[in-house]
């Protein structure tokens, strides 16, 4: 006697029990009719869907991670320093109408800084700190040190607020990043004359010649910056308090 079709199909063994060898292409059928997990995720050896995954950096060494994090901080660095186009923004009335439209170093600055970090103006305030505490006599030299650092996180968080309450569309990290990268100048300023306190530079009005290079260099670098972000009859209210911010840093450097 014939067995009958249910007879039959409850003896043939489930698809998933089935071991993938016995699959001529390696790619079976779920129970159901749906596809394996193995078409889910596609053939490994297409590249256009290898690319099209997200990038991760799990596995990628440690050296290549430190390396690549010290290249972007020196590339902002080298931004920040690099001499920067006039506008607009900042009150120059003879600007041709050539230069209304942000120059090369400009948008360098913008595309640049607008990926922020806080490695960068962590290390620029660090420096900055134990240089003017190198300065400070040996006893006043933790409180210096600790003034400073204060001084420059809250500064920015400070000005940062400001900037948020006037509307302005840039982060809160990346307004701070672009004010802690911009303290770089200043620390140059701090460190020329710690170096040449000993020589025939060592007097005050050379100290200030250093400091306002190194206050005008900041401010004009940030506020470049931070300018395009806020509109343009609320921008005065968002850039004065940057003045007041890096002149009290220059004060610092002059005081100790």
């Amino acid at each position: 006697m014939e067995p009958s079709a249910g007879t039959s199909a409850a003896a043939a063994p489930p698809p998933w029990a089935v071991p993938s060898s016995a699959h001529g292409s390696g790619h079976g059928s779920a129970p159901g009719g749906g596809p394996m997990v193995e078409e889910q995720h596609g053939d490994s050896s297409d590249p256009s869907q290898f690319l099209s995954q997200p990038y991760s950096t799990l596995d990628e060494p440690v050296r290549e991670t430190i390396m690549r994090d010290l290249r972007s901080v020196a590339d902002k660095l080298m931004v920040v320093l690099l001499p920067l186009d006039r506008n607009t923004h900042f009150g120059y009335s003879t600007v041709s109408t050539e230069e209304v439209q942000p120059g090369e170093n400009q948008r360098q600055v913008i595309n640049k800084l607008r990926e922020w970090d806080l490695w960068g103006p962590l290390v620029v305030c660090l420096a900055l700190s134990v240089t003017l505490s190198f300065r400070a006599p040996t006893n006043e030299a933790s409180a210096v040190f600790a003034a400073v650092f204060v001084a420059v996180w809250v500064g920015s968080a400070i000005v940062t607020a400001n900037g948020q309450m006037l509307g302005g569309t840039i982060s809160f990290f990346q307004s701070v990043c672009v004010l802690g990268y911009c303290v770089f100048p200043m620390m140059l300023s701090a460190l020329l004359i710690l170096l040449l306190q000993k020589t025939w530079f060592g007097v005050v009005w050379v100290d200030l010649v250093w400091v306002a290079i190194g206050f005008v260099w900041a401010t004009r670098a940030s506020t470049v910056f931070i300018g395009q972000y806020i509109r343009r009859e609320r921008r005065f209210l968002a850039v004065y308090p940057v003045f007041f911010f890096y002149t009290f840093l220059g004060w610092l450097i002059l005081l100790f």
